[in-house]
């Protein structure tokens, strides 16, 4: 069967681990046909708009896409096209597992945890203004339609691979009104999942356990704003955000992309880690029915960072972008034949 997928580039390093990723995927067994847009900085001079409407059409119509990072600018000019994308598709689910990898240096052992982040509120919903010169103010919005439903899917997540456990994220003790609101629906939904554990935990605490015995834990799912704390923080603990893949899922479409950023300071360098962005691929195969094709790509991807030869400069080697990808490719076949 073949496959209409929407493959956003994006810039910086992006174009480099997309094309990466889409090599490794052609020699896979899936068939996919692959609709390119662009978005991001490099299209406001022409679209006049960092998010051409062109790119949401693709994405509703294809109801899968593959994204490299895009730069978002800070403390000024256009607003995330990340969130942006987010929020029109109502992706309201992100979702980054944590693994720690045989041959990847790291602190850790046995780290197998999945983050999920509330994707659509809290102060990501882009509600501030200036109340002065010299105040701003940011409004942070949780409710209960949006805490019912990220939770509900963790323990979606959780059933499907065997977890045995979900935490639930907060700071529930000092704003009581909205991150309490959250805590309640975690605790309601958790009550209609009996056959699963379940638990909460305050975010700073949560950091200080994270760092300190990351393989106790399983599924965590908070609001926005922790899941991207926490899964940078996370990703940090079994390697760097070179290994992190992502996905965001809504009811009517997913996209899927690394959990880095664009880093334009090694753009076009080929020293650029296309991992994250390959597993970010085999969690889209899986999303639409390509297991095996998923199942051979992981397996590829993982001895190739078991052996240990052809690492990347962000894990101490000094393998380029083109020549881990071809690595990998090989495994892949090797593995098949």
């Amino acid at each position: 069967m073949k496959h209409n997928i929407t493959l956003i580039p994006g810039d910086g390093i992006g174009p480099e681990v997309t094309t990466a990723t889409v090599k490794i995927l052609e020699k896979s067994g899936a068939c996919i046909n692959w609709e390119i847009v662009r978005m991001g900085a490099e299209v406001i001079e022409e679209f006049g708009t960092p998010m051409p409407p062109y790119v949401l059409e693709s994405i509703k119509k294809n109801k899968v896409a593959l994204k490299g990072p895009v730069t978002t600018p800070v403390g000024k000019g256009f607003k995330s096209v990340n969130v942006t994308l987010r929020q029109e598709l109502n992706l309201y689910a992100n979702i980054r597992p944590i693994r720690t990898f045989e041959g990847v240096p790291s602190r850790f052992e046995n780290v197998d945890l999945i983050i999920v982040r509330e994707n659509s509120e809290d102060l990501y919903a882009g509600i501030e203004h200036m109340i002065t010169d010299d105040i701003a103010e940011s409004i942070k919005i949780i409710s209960k339609k949006a805490s019912d439903r990220i939770v509900e899917y963790a323990f979606k997540i959780a059933k499907e691979q065997n977890r045995k456990e979900v935490i639930a994220v907060h700071k529930a003790n000092i704003m009581k009104l909205s991150d309490g609101l959250f805590l309640r629906c975690a605790r309601s939904v958790a009550a209609t999942h009996k056959d699963i554990a379940f638990g909460d935990v305050i975010v700073d605490a949560m950091s200080m356990k994270l760092v300190m015995n990351p393989e106790k834990y399983d599924v965590l799912v908070m609001p926005n704003l922790y899941g991207d704390i926490l899964s940078d923080m996370a990703a940090g603990l079994v390697g760097g955000l070179g290994l992190v893949p992502g996905a965001n899922i809504g009811e009517d479409g997913a996209v899927f992309e690394p959990a880095h950023g664009s880093a334009p300071d090694i753009a076009g360098q080929n020293i650029a880690n296309p991992t994250a962005c390959i597993l970010s691929s085999v969690m889209m195969l899986r999303h639409i029915g390509e297991v095996k094709a998923a199942n051979k790509i992981e397996q590829a991807v993982v001895a190739v960072l078991k052996e240990g030869k052809h690492l990347t400069c962000d894990l101490g080697g000094k393998t380029g972008t083109i020549e881990f990808t071809q690595v990998v490719i090989d495994k892949m076949l090797e593995q098949t034949n």
